[in-house]
């Protein structure tokens, strides 16, 4: 939010690490805090538009042109015309997830992005981020319940737990050394 990081730049640079020196390593992100996952429904995404009062959300759509789902799969799109998709990470939940209804929604999500990009879920695991953890008073990590059944919604899916990631004073967002740790 303010660290003028996100867990994608150390997930990207710890596969750089791990890797061997030929292969290069792409991060396509686009990402909003504090928007529920509706944002991203292929079906949903612009009654959700449309549905939104704060300037702030407003700001943040148009900064994708108004269709950060469409912005998703432009870039997801150009990547692959150099590369291969090895997976779709998820960093999401603050917001919503507190049932059942946030596990179908994101399936709905990933499912339609393995369509449209010519996917295969066993190739492309999805890979999601836990929020702030209770271990360090997060105000969210209720959340964390629900994420953590991802995998019996999504065999594919795999979550990173957020266990001892640092947050700032809000008790919501990582610090820098959590942003650094959870990637």
């Amino acid at each position: 939010c303010s660290t003028n990081l996100c867990p994608a730049d150390y997930f990207g640079r710890t596969m750089v690490e791990n890797l061997d020196e030929s292969k290069r390593v792409g991060v396509v992100v686009v990402a909003i805090g504090g928007i529920a996952i509706d944002l991203f429904d292929p079906d949903g995404w612009k009654a959700n538009v449309a549905s939104m009062t704060e300037n702030w959300q407003i700001a943040a759509v148009n900064e994708y042109g108004g269709n950060p789902l469409g912005r998703l799969m432009e870039c997801a799109k150009e990547a692959q015309k150099s590369g291969v998709i090895k997976g779709i990470l998820l960093h999401q939940g603050e917001t919503d997830a507190y049932n059942n209804t946030w596990l179908t929604k994101v399936k709905k999500v990933y499912e339609y992005m393995l369509k449209e990009l010519n996917l295969n879920a066993e190739d492309v695991p999805l890979i999601a981020g836990e929020v702030g953890h209770e271990d360090q008073k997060g105000i969210c990590s209720g959340a964390n319940n629900t994420i953590d059944r991802l995998p019996q919604t999504i065999p594919t899916a795999y979550v990173v737990p957020s266990t001892g990631c640092t947050l700032m004073s809000d008790n919501l967002h990582f610090n820098s050394a959590g942003q650094r740790k959870l990637g």
